[in-house]
């Protein structure tokens, strides 16, 4: 896959899958513009870490739900770059209770977060995108947007919500050249999974057919194929990363 000259922008990508999404695709040749909310000092250790080793980044700081501030962010990219190549809506958020102890603001805050942002991304983006008839996005969904979780209320549904509004993405923008798919991983190796107590990873991993929790980088590289040109056939699709569960 060759990404010559081709910029991305990856959204909460100073920690977690976000950044090794954007590890990943640096490792591609892509120039990777490291989003981040909060910490500054996170992004900017990413992107040292990318430049040290012969990639491309810069960091970008903004609120994803913020619309304005999304749209501004992007026009700070093509001016930068010339236009905006393609995008991983990834950030997000989880606020994890049962839903009879879940609050409409507790419901609201992952639903706007998670689903309102990908939102505000998909439309921003296709709308640089169009001018040259080129680009593509990738949203990143989740194993529990077909399967629910108990606790998840709010996050399941703002996940399930990201895969029929990729698909929605999907149908209008065809005839502009624009492809949307989105990325759905199971359960993967991060600061999060390695926290939990060995028996309940057990319990986890024997459900997994393929007997093991995914790395970070195998989500990365369905992510850089599904922005290249070898999966220039392939919009509105839903890809699972997650060792078999559900197949």
């Amino acid at each position: 896959m060759n990404f010559s000259g081709k910029n991305v922008l990856v959204t909460g990508s100073s920690r977690g899958i976000g950044a090794d999404i954007a590890r990943g695709l640096a490792k591609y040749g892509l120039k990777v513009w490291i989003n981040y909310k909060s910490s500054v000092a996170l992004a900017d250790e990413l992107k040292d870490e990318i430049i040290s080793n012969g990639g491309q980044a810069s960091v970008i700081g903004f609120d994803v739900s913020d619309e304005k501030a999304f749209i501004d962010a992007i026009k700070v990219i093509v001016e930068s770059d010339g236009e905006l190549s393609y995008l991983i809506n990834n950030a997000g958020i989880t606020n994890d209770k049962l839903a009879l102890r879940m609050s409409l603001e507790d419901f609201n805050s992952v639903i706007n977060a998670n689903l309102g942002s990908t939102f505000i991304g998909c439309k921003s983006a296709l709308k640089v995108m169009m001018k040259k008839r080129f680009g593509a996005v990738v949203n990143i969904s989740s194993i529990v947007s077909e399967g629910g979780n108990a606790g998840q209320v709010n996050y399941s549904a703002s996940k399930g919500g990201i895969n029929t509004l990729t698909k929605s993405f999907a149908k209008e923008s065809a005839p502009r050249g624009i492809r949307y798919n989105a990325v759905a991983p199971g359960f993967i190796k991060t600061d999060m999974t390695e926290k939990l107590p060995d028996d309940i990873k057990e319990e986890y991993q024997k459900n997994i057919p393929l007997n093991r929790f995914g790395n970070p980088d195998e989500v990365a590289s369905v992510c850089a194929f599904l922005l290249s040109d070898e999966a220039s056939y392939i919009t509105g699709e839903i890809i699972r990363v997650n060792g078999g569960l559900y197949m």
